[in-house]
Parts: structure tokens; C-alpha cells; sequence
């Protein structure tokens, strides 16, 4: 049973698709549920120009119910949104949670300060920052994302290797405070399928932390980080495999921001 909770909408102006083809798509690939979690309004706006304005919100919500009309019933369809974490982002974020009844919200970090390292524009910035400290102040990041307890699951946790920069050494001095902020405050991980199509040609996160993160029995959801209809549900069966080899034997569904775990399938 797999749903596929991270997937965008036209509204953050890098994504393409309609309601119906991301609904059939959904469909065609298996998926137990169907999840839209575009990316959320910052403060102040305009922030950046690949995001929702607080003024797209209502037609956010009725691209997701146009998904709900496409479906008919035929597979759930989940209200998400994936939320910046930004210093002094938090009253931002809880004034968010009440503006709907979402089923989720998920956490990500993809800015250091003002510099966007998700950014193919901006790759000059790693020479001035450095890889060590890029990495050291990310991790720094995704733990205070994680303590806040704003979040249902936190996205794509090593991100920061996108453009393939990684420090020299034994990665978990990165990884295991990360885990351990991750494992007290009870979130959930991704396992985001959309690396293995990036420059790092792995999937987020890397098996070593993917490991770790079972032993720190941290929850699990596969999820594709879809911008098109034809990335729904892409390569979860290579990513059900992995997370198996990590440990893992089952996933959550999410339902009014509250969570069920179900079997990861067992495939032939």
C-alpha cells in the first residue's frame, strides 16, 4: 500500500499538469492515495518565484478539489503542503496550519540564509561557503526543523548533495544528530525518489542515513516530489526495495493530519 504525498501543482510556477492527469497518473502507477503539497507561501512575499503567494491559496485548495471531482471516488485525495524552514518561520507556519484542514504538512530546508543551494543558479556559492560548512549549517537546519514539531514528515533529507558535493570523512558526524532530533520529536522521513533524476543520481536520503534512521525507529513514506503527471509513484519499486534493505517493512498513510501504518507491498 503506497501513496505518493509529495507532488506540486502549476501555482509554484515549475511544475505542469491538470487536476485529471495527475489524478490518472496516480492511478496507472498503483497507488493506494494520492497526496498535493505544493509549495507554501513565505513571508514576506514576494520571497522567491518558485512558490504559492498567500493570495493563490484559494485557488490551491480548488486545484485539489478539482482532483477530488477527477477521482469520483476512486482514490483519496490528500491536502498537503510543503513548508520552508526559514529562520523565524515558525508563527508563519502555525498561522498556515489553521488556513485549511490539511491532511499533512511537510518540512523542508532549502535555503542557508539567503542563499538557495537547490538553486542550478546559484552554484558559485559553494565555493565561497564551502562544503563543510554548507553541510554542517544544513543539518544544523533539518534538526531545528525537526524539534519544532510542526511537521508530519520531513522532505528529502539529504538534499543538500543535489549538485553531488559532499564532504570528505565518515558522513554520520552529519547524520546521527540529525537522526536523534528526528527520533525524539516522533516525524517521519521521506524517501524521495526525485535524486536519482538529479546531478547526485541517488535518491534522498542516502542508504547509510536511510539505515540509521530504521534503527532509530523513525517512520518512512515514499514519495516522488512529482512537478508532471508522469513523475507520480516514479520508481517505487526501486525505492520499496531499498527501504527493505534498510530494514523497513512498513509505510503511514495520513488522514487529518493523523497517521496509520500500513505494509510496505511485497513485490515479485
Amino acid at each position: 500500500m503506497l501513496a505518493d504525498y509529495h507532488t506540486h501543482t502549476p501555482l509554484c510556477h515549475h511544475a505542469k499538469g491538470t487536476p485529471r492527469e495527475y489524478v490518472e497518473a496516480a492511478l496507472a502507477a498503483g497507488l493506494t492515495e494520492y497526496g498535493v503539497s505544493c509549495h507554501a507561501p513565505v513571508q514576506p512575499e514576494p520571497f522567491d518565484e518558485w512558490r504559492m503567494l498567500t493570495s493563490d491559496l484559494p485557488a490551491y485548495f480548488e486545484w485539489v478539489n478539482a482532483a477530488r471531482n477527477c477521482a469520483d471516488g476512486r482514490i483519496p485525495v490528500r491536502l498537503g503542503l510543503e513548508c520552508d524552514w526559514l529562520p523565524g518561520c515558525q508563527g508563519w507556519i502555525e498561522e498556515l496550519t489553521g488556513r485549511a484542514r490539511w491532511d499533512y504538512l511537510i518540512g523542508s530546508v532549502h535555503y542557508l540564509g539567503n542563499w538557495n543551494f537547490d538553486s542550478p543558479h546559484l552554484l558559485d556559492s559553494w565555493s565561497e561557503i564551502g562544503v563543510e560548512e554548507a553541510w554542517s549549517r544544513y543539518w544544523e537546519q533539518y534538526s531545528a526543523m525537526a524539534r519544532s514539531g510542526l511537521f508530519d514528515f520531513l522532505a528529502h533529507p539529504d538534499l543538500i548533495k543535489k549538485f553531488s558535493h559532499r564532504p570528505d570523512g565518515d558522513l554520520r558526524r552529519f547524520y546521527e544528530p540529525a537522526i536523534e532530533a528526528i527520533a525524539e520529536s516522533g516525524c517521519a522521513i521521506e524517501l524521495n525518489t526525485a535524486g536519482w533524476h538529479k546531478p547526485c543520481a541517488e535518491q534522498y536520503p542516502d542508504s547509510g542515513f536511510l539505515s540509521l534512521s530504521f534503527e532509530a525507529g523513525i517512520p518512512l513514506v515514499i514519495n516522488s516530489d512529482a512537478h508532471a503527471p508522469g513523475e507520480v509513484g516514479r520508481d517505487f519499486g526501486r525505492a520499496v526495495l531499498l527501504a527493505m534493505e534498510a530494514g523497513y517493512r512498513q509505510t503511514l498513510l495520513f488522514n487529518q493530519r493523523g497517521r496509520t501504518p500500513v505494509p510496505l507491498p511485497e513485490l515479485s
